[in-house]
């Protein structure tokens, strides 16, 4: 058979044509199914990428979303500072004016004090001209000097005794730094429109003067 097929090819023209034919086809169908395969193949991953591409749009779209929520957020917090800071500007103003109001109260009081010093210490025999005192080291509220006699004061709108506390050391500086400012006697005073109990006791313990507009709580040891 197969030296029967080889003359055939060798001899005759047709035969060896259709089996040049027959095998060109086979060639071209093996090529076509692989071509067919490599095509399947590239539908399987065009599909793959396709649901890869649904997914990062499905992520795209979650994060838009999670996105415009934290804007949402942000402009809600930002409402939230805007109202705080309108409170805050308004607790502001209200601070401002009671500081101002009381910066007021204490100079009035301060004012007061000195021109009744003055009238009480007239009453005791002493011309006294009482005024502020400020230096580097030391600022008094009350201060006046004449002859044998100082008085050294402060004046409050309410005191306790820590008053006299500070009335003590501002007195011990006067000593270390400004002895000329100082008598032989030195009264000590606070002028005050409410005075603590505890302030009262202390000053009648330790012979601190204390008064206020209507007179005396606690009397002056002179």
């Amino acid at each position: 058979m197969k030296r029967q097929f080889l003359e055939l090819l060798e001899k005759d023209l047709e035969f060896r044509y259709a089996v040049a034919g027959y095998l060109g086809l086979s060639e071209l169908l093996k090529r076509l199914d692989s071509i067919e395969e490599g095509i399947k193949k590239l539908w399987e991953n065009q599909n793959k990428l396709w649901e890869n591409v649904n997914r990062l749009w499905e992520e795209v779209k979650a994060l838009r979303e999670g996105q415009n929520k934290l804007w949402e957020n942000v402009n809600r917090l930002w409402e939230e500072v805007k109202a705080i800071n309108v409170r805050v500007g308004r607790i502001e103003r209200r601070v401002t004016r009671v500081e101002r109001t009381l910066e007021k109260l204490t100079l009035d009081v301060e004012d007061e004090a000195r021109i009744v010093v003055k009238s009480r210490l007239r009453e005791m025999g002493y011309e006294v001209e009482v005024t502020s005192l400020t230096l580097p080291e030391v600022e008094v509220n009350l201060y006046g000097a004449s002859g044998d006699l100082c008085v050294i004061g402060e004046a409050k709108i309410r005191a306790s005794s820590n008053a006299i506390d500070e009335l003590n050391k501002k007195i011990e500086l006067l000593k270390r730094f400004y002895p000329d400012k100082l008598r032989p006697k030195v009264l000590r005073a606070v002028y005050v429109s409410l005075a603590m109990p505890d302030l009262v006791e202390r000053a009648e313990r330790e012979g601190v003067w204390v008064l206020k507009a209507t007179g005396d709580v606690v009397k002056p040891r002179m």
